[in-house]
């Protein structure tokens, strides 16, 4: 199985992002660091986090009208 990767507060006990209580998850940690900005870091999930506790990225309905994996020509 690949890698999962979170997004997490960038504070000093920053919390992993969720959504209704699941946490946010995404293999391509290079496509998240192109879509999200702000006090972040994308972090590798914790193994203890069972996969039915995370919610991948593209399944949130604010990144509906994205096109995974991305392509860089829907972004000129």
């Amino acid at each position: 199985m690949s890698r999962m990767w979170a997004i997490q507060e960038d504070t000093p006990h920053g919390q992993l992002l969720s959504w209704n209580g699941r946490t946010i998850v995404h293999g391509d940690r290079a496509e998240l660091e192109f879509l999200l900005a702000g006090p972040i870091r994308i972090v590798p999930c914790p193994p203890s986090i069972p996969p039915e506790q995370t919610i991948a990225l593209p399944h949130l309905p604010q990144f509906a009208h994205h096109r995974f994996p991305l392509r860089r020509e829907d972004y000129r």
